[in-house]
C-alpha cells in the first residue's frame, strides 16, 4: 500500500498542466516555444496570462494534492506527506505522460508545503512575489525562495528534530535551484528576460 500510494502522488505530479492548456486551448506544444519548458513561467509566456495562472494553480495543486493522499489512508497506512508529495513533485519534473520532459519544480513543491505548512508556503510565497516585485526575474524570485526554504528548514530541524521536514524541504530546495541553473548562468550575464519581455 506505501507503494501504491506513492505511485499515485507521481502519476499526479506527471499531469502536464502546461501541456494540456496549450494542446487543448491553443494547439500548440509549449515545449516548442519560448524556454521549451512545461512549467507555468513558460506558460505565461507563451500562452497568455489566463492560461498562465490556470497552469500555475493545477501545478500547485497537484502537489498539494499529493501531499494529502496519505491522510486517506490513516491508520491503516503510515506514509509520510511530505514524502507523497516529493514524489509528485518528481513526477512534475519528469512526467510520464509526458515523455519525462517536465517542470522546474516550484508550482508544485509550493503546493506540497502548502498541504503541510499552510503558514510557511504563505511565507515563502511572500518572498517569492516580493523579489518579483523588486527584481522582475522569475528565476531569481524561485531560486531565492528556494535559499529561504532551506534556511528555516535549519532552524527549523534545530529546534524541532523534525528531520522528515528537512530532507524533503533541502530536496525540494536543491530540485529548484538546479533545474534554475541555466537561467542562473543568464543572470550572472546579464542575459535572463525579465517579466514582460521576450525569451533571450
Amino acid at each position: 500500500m506505501p507503494a501504491f500510494i506513492l505511485i499515485i502522488a507521481y502519476l499526479l505530479g506527471s499531469i502536464p498542466s502546461g501541456l494540456i492548456a496549450g494542446k487543448v486551448f491553443f494547439g500548440i506544444d509549449i515545449r516548442e516555444h519560448g524556454s521549451g519548458n512545461l512549467g507555468a513561467t513558460n506558460s505565461f509566456r507563451v500562452l497568455g496570462k489566463k492560461a498562465g495562472a490556470f497552469v500555475t494553480a493545477a501545478d500547485i495543486l497537484k502537489g498539494t494534492a499529493a501531499a494529502l493522499i496519505p491522510l486517506l489512508f490513516l491508520p491503516e497506512v503510515h506514509v509520510h506527506q511530505l514524502l507523497a508529495g516529493l514524489f509528485a513533485v518528481i513526477g512534475h519534473m519528469f512526467p510520464v505522460f509526458a515523455n519525462f520532459r517536465g517542470g522546474k519544480a516550484v508550482a508544485t513543491s509550493a503546493g506540497v508545503l502548502l498541504a503541510y505548512s499552510p503558514w510557511f508556503f504563505l511565507l515563502l510565497a511572500a518572498v517569492f512575489v516580493s523579489m518579483i516585485l523588486l527584481t522582475k526575474y522569475v528565476s531569481l524570485a524561485s531560486v531565492t525562495a528556494a535559499v529561504v526554504a532551506f534556511t528555516y528548514a535549519v532552524i527549523h530541524t534545530i529546534y524541532t528534530s523534525d528531520y522528515p521536514f528537512f530532507a524533503v524541504v533541502t530536496a525540494l530546495a536543491f530540485f529548484v535551484i538546479y533545474r534554475h541553473r541555466a537561467n542562473i548562468t543568464r543572470l550572472r550575464n546579464g542575459t535572463e528576460p525579465k517579466i514582460g519581455s521576450a525569451k533571450k
